[in-house]
């Protein structure tokens, strides 16, 4: 199970007993942002994730998705039974 974005930003802001506004001011970005952020938006400049990401001690970064969908079926009965 993968954890989402806003969730971990969310999450981590809260463990550090941050506001939202006093992550904004920490991190560099404005509060608009971070509220759209924390909401799961989907079209987000990924610059500025990155911005609050490595405040938090985060980076973004590229993970293989495996789509069972153009898997042949034997192959997903095998991943299923792991």
């Amino acid at each position: 199970m993968t954890t989402s974005i806003h969730d971990i930003v969310r999450k981590k802001r809260k463990e550090l007993k941050l506001t939202q506004k006093e992550l904004c001011m920490r991190s560099g970005v404005g509060l608009r942002f971070l509220r759209e952020l924390e909401h799961g938006k989907k079209t987000l400049k990924m610059d500025k994730v990155d911005q609050v990401l490595h405040f938090l001690g985060y980076e973004l970064g590229a993970v293989e998705v495996i789509v069972l969908k153009t898997l042949p079926e034997a192959v997903i009965e095998d991943i299923a039974s792991i």
